[in-house]
């Protein structure tokens, strides 16, 4: 029996409520609406459910990762070999000084308009952000001045030997748009956020909406509307990424169904059909042409997951 079987019958016997899909496509589970098919995929609802598939996964040696919303990833063509679990638990609470702990598969943007109309500051930066409260954590999400880890107390992780800790904040290694279980390589296991404890403060509900809603505003004028993973490059140490892709005059290029959008230079649009392929050549083909312009490295905030056994090369599609 292959290990993935006696991963199969390991849940079907202790899990018998959670279904097991085979050769489930990934393109409807990512923002960009790209990506090939996993080997077996489920979807768990809770925090315990999560953390016994990844034990189990573990126990049976079958490799696996985590998708939550699926904002922030481009899934290979050939897609991902092993377990992708979907990250679909909920659940938080708050106590009377605002400390305030939800699972990981919280949506943040919802968890931050919750935040907002019950008077509870700190969160308001986060209404437009699409994700997972757990891929922000590992992410450390940001916007408009605020970010992850200006509220983050500690994280509840499941550790690679299956081990749970509670880890302080101060541990969580924060950067911009990066932390110490973002840099921990995939190769040697990273750890899984079950929950993030956020403090936040006693505010006024009117003066949070009204700020939440100038975000709102700001959002709403420089977004594109359509498949894509928001911003694809971190801004450089002089130069928000977007400036210099628009500045090298890149806005509308297209890689088959891949587009830089005409409206956000730092939005790669699917225009429609366009595969992991397209969307990769046209992230190196932005490096490439910024770094040759104004000898500045465009770093990806996304991360590229799955099959990817070949070496993307522009050259060959005429890039």
């Amino acid at each position: 029996m292959s290990a993935q079987e006696q991963f199969v019958k390991r849940l079907e016997t202790d899990s018998p409520h959670l279904a097991v899909q085979r050769a489930a496509p990934l393109a409807p589970y990512t923002s960009f609406g790209i990506g090939g098919p996993a080997d077996l995929l489920v979807v768990v609802e809770s925090v315990t459910d999560l953390a016994q598939a990844v034990q189990f996964a573990n126990a049976t040696r079958v490799n696996w990762m985590v998708l939550g919303s699926g904002s922030n990833v481009l899934v290979a063509d050939e897609g991902i070999r092993g377990l992708v679990i979907i990250n679909a638990t909920q659940g938080f609470e708050i106590d009377q000084n605002g400390l305030l702990v939800a699972a990981s598969g919280v949506m943040l943007c919802e968890l931050a308009r919750w935040a907002v109309d019950e008077g509870w500051g700190g969160l308001q930066w986060a209404v437009g952000i699409p994700g997972t409260l757990g891929g922000a954590t590992v992410g450390n999400a940001g916007a408009y001045g605020g970010s992850m880890a200006g509220i983050v107390c500690w994280a509840r992780v499941l550790r690679s030997d299956g081990s749970i800790a509670q880890v302080p904040v101060e541990a969580l290694g924060y950067g911009y748009r990066t932390s110490a279980l973002k840099r921990e390589h995939a190769r040697d296991g990273r750890s899984l956020v079950l929950e993030t404890a956020m403090q936040l403060e006693r505010g006024d509900a009117g003066a949070l909406a009204a700020e939440a809603a100038s975000y709102d505003a700001r959002r709403e004028a420089s977004t594109p509307r359509g498949r894509c993973a928001g911003s694809v490059f971190k801004r450089t140490a002089h130069y928000p990424a977007g400036y210099l892709i628009d500045r090298a005059g890149l806005k509308g290029m297209t890689v088959g169904g891949a587009q830089v959008s005409p409206v956000h230079a730092n939005f790669l649009m699917n225009t429609g059909g366009a595969t992991a392929r397209d969307m990769r050549c046209l992230i190196e083909r932005l490096q490439r042409r910024v770094w040759l312009l104004y000898a500045h490295h465009l770093d990806p905030e996304i991360e590229f997951v799955g099959d990817w056994h070949w070496q993307t090369s522009c050259t060959e599609v005429g890039l």
